[in-house]
């Protein structure tokens, strides 16, 4: 794995009508398994494209500790006294990039030239240096830590809204961080006002 920036600004030139800082939640008309049933928090999204970090797809056997080692953040030691670390949710943040790692994190950490501010409440880094901070208890209050990203060329995002494809709502800080992954699509689906049994039952139907 790898950890740095994308070609992706996330969080720059904010202009109204585009939806960074807003989240995502797909349709059953998506049907890609990429993304069926997939919760995205927008990091950018302007007439370049968008990016996004797919919040709620947890990554199979991937644990926050051996990536630290692999990154060589914290030494290999299989004896000794085990190192403890706060225990940071590892997500498959979308398909583009997937050895790349991004830290969604509270606001309350900041790096210069190096976090991406991208609302009041929640922060993109994407360096080793947050990394560190977190193996020494320096790290952000909250914290995931996605592998890839998803991403969409200039117009595909608003095309696929057009289509109902997705749909969208305010960020919220407690879903993105603190919801178990396997309940992050129904509680985003009723923070828009969407009985997602409902949503399930009505697939399908015009």
């Amino acid at each position: 794995m790898k950890i740095g920036p994308t070609s992706f600004e996330a969080g720059q030139n904010k202009t109204p009508g585009y939806l960074d800082g807003q989240i995502l939640v797909a349709m059953p008309t998506i049907l890609d398994d990429r993304f069926a049933r997939t919760v995205i928090y927008m990091c950018a999204h302007s007439s370049e494209g968008a990016m996004g970090i797919v919040i709620n797809k947890p990554a199979p056997n991937v644990r926050f500790k051996d990536l630290l080692e692999q990154l060589d953040v914290i030494p290999k030691s299989p004896g000794g006294e085990p190192i403890r670390i706060s225990p940071v949710p590892v997500l498959k943040g979308g398909p583009v990039e997937t050895q790349r790692g991004f830290v969604l994190h509270s606001a309350d950490f900041f790096i210069k030239d190096s976090t991406l501010s991208i609302d009041n409440e929640i922060c993109l880094t994407a360096t080793l240096d947050i990394l560190k901070a977190i193996a020494r208890g320096e790290g952000p209050a909250s914290a995931i830590l996605a592998l890839g990203y998803a991403g969409w060329a200039p117009g595909q995002l608003e095309s696929e809204i057009s289509a109902n494809g997705w749909l969208n709502c305010a960020a919220d800080a407690e879903l993105i961080f603190h919801a178990a992954p396997e309940e992050k699509y129904a509680s985003a689906l009723r923070k828009i006002g969407i009985d997602p049994a409902k949503l399930v039952s009505d697939a399908g139907h015009a």
